[in-house]
């Protein structure tokens, strides 16, 4: 039996509050243009559901499912379904690699493949849930290739801490640079690899991205697992909390996302 994959970021409020910013604008934007009012979707690793949502309403009015291993981010993207009078999303909690009856013709994941120990048997599970010929599109982030500005040691001893755990976890925190590999891996075909970034530069876009982090550091799964494992002690986490305050206070203060994406044909 396969070891279960472990979730670096967990479902702290530092985790979610980042998750519900995303939308298809800021995070699917390479997708939207392969899409048709009437398709079928299903977005793996749904979460909150705010990148679901946006999805269901530019293929209105087809089929759309999110799926999450977290019952309780389900029920969050339930209560933002119904706020938004989308009554009909269907929402589904459990590992989407267990998923039968139906295929869509869309499948998206964004932020999935990184915390997966077998990437490509997840894009293989992501085809068989595509009817022939339809789209697979990933989307993932790539953390050594993650910069910012001005140098800081303590965001520096961050991204080690952060890839030491990753590693821990048999996940891929340079997924946004595998991504094409892993998919002609899984066999689909006519993939095409685009890159994009998020990029926090201005006050409020450093006090929030900054503040995400600095919190984490201390209080979400990462910062758990960094100790159980012996990567980081409290204190050190409590160090690096306090660099990434005082990399959101710097005037000059900027920090680049690097993402991959793929878009391929099942």
């Amino acid at each position: 039996m396969a070891t279960p994959d472990v979730y670096t970021h967990g479902h702290h409020d530092s985790v979610l509050r980042s998750h519900r910013w995303r939308t298809a604008d800021n995070s699917a934007a390479y997708l939207l243009a392969h899409l048709r009012p009437g398709m079928s979707l299903l977005d793996v690793g749904c979460g909150p559901g705010t990148i679901t949502l946006d999805l269901a309403r530019r293929v209105a009015p087809g089929r759309v499912v999110g799926v999450d291993l977290s019952t309780d981010v389900i029920r969050q993207a339930g209560r933002a379904a119904r706020a938004d009078g989308l009554d009909a999303l269907g929402l589904v909690a459990g590992d989407f690699r267990d998923l039968r009856g139906g295929t869509f013709d869309v499948v998206h994941a964004h932020q999935v493949l990184q915390h997966l120990s077998d990437p490509v048997d997840a894009l293989r599970a992501m085809r068989r849930l595509t009817r022939p010929g339809g789209t697979v599109a990933v989307r993932d982030s790539d953390y050594p290739a993650m910069v910012w500005a001005p140098a800081n040691d303590g965001l520096d001893r961050w991204r080690s801490v952060y890839l030491a755990v990753t590693r821990r976890n048999r996940a891929h925190p340079d997924a946004g640079r595998r991504l094409l590999g892993w998919a002609h891996r899984a066999g689909l075909a006519d993939a095409t690899y685009t890159t994009s970034t998020w990029t926090y530069a201005s006050g409020a876009d450093r006090a929030w991205w900054g503040g995400l982090w600095a919190e984490r550091c201390t209080a979400s799964a990462f910062a758990e697992q960094a100790r159980e494992y012996g990567v980081a002690t409290a204190a050190e986490l409590a160090e690096i909390a306090a660099a990434w305050h005082q990399w959101a206070a710097e005037p000059d203060g900027v920090f680049v996302v690097l993402h991959g994406e793929v878009v391929a044909r099942a």
